[in-house]
């Protein structure tokens, strides 16, 4: 199935996956957006993903696609001049009894990205942008996650984009 999808949308997911990335480095590696963004954009961050091979548990270095570097640099620029205000509101979906600043910093990073998306970009079916990032979180977490996360940018696109 991948084979039918676009050069295009490819570097465009590639983007997603390093931006979710960067957003984690720049908040836990107290490292500037400067400094990230130019180590991804260069290649010398971010080219190697770990990928599980089969039932077996074994694991190997795969090299990532290329990225859309344009759009990877406005996702983590935007991200961060707008962070305070995304964690606000993805504060206000959370339940009670759960806190954005307890999150898991993957997580935090991913939901900060998608919600960045959401809110500022219109030429993205919310759909498709949802359904990137639950594809990311099941890339890094198990079940439960990627769940919270579809639950979460769903009730995002309802307000925002109707």
């Amino acid at each position: 199935m991948s084979k039918f999808i676009s050069e295009k949308i490819r570097m465009k997911s590639g983007a997603r996956l390093a931006a979710v990335q960067a957003v984690y480095m720049v908040e836990f590696g107290q490292l500037s957006v400067d400094e990230v963004a130019k180590d991804f954009v260069n290649g010398s961050v971010g080219r190697y993903v770990i990928e599980e091979k089969g039932f077996s548990g074994d694991e190997e270095m795969v090299e990532v696609e290329q990225i859309d570097k344009d759009y990877f640099e406005t996702l983590l620029r935007g991200v961060e001049k707008n962070k305070e205000a995304l964690e606000k509101s993805l504060s206000s979906y959370l339940k009670e009894n759960c806190s954005f600043e307890s999150m898991n910093g993957t997580l935090r990073a991913l939901l900060v990205c998608a919600a960045y998306e959401l809110a500022y970009t219109q030429d993205i079916d919310a759909k498709v942008l949802i359904q990137e990032y639950v594809d990311l979180a099941y890339a890094f977490f198990n079940k439960n996650e990627p769940k919270m996360v579809n639950a979460i940018l769903d009730q995002i696109a309802h307000k925002i984009r109707n």
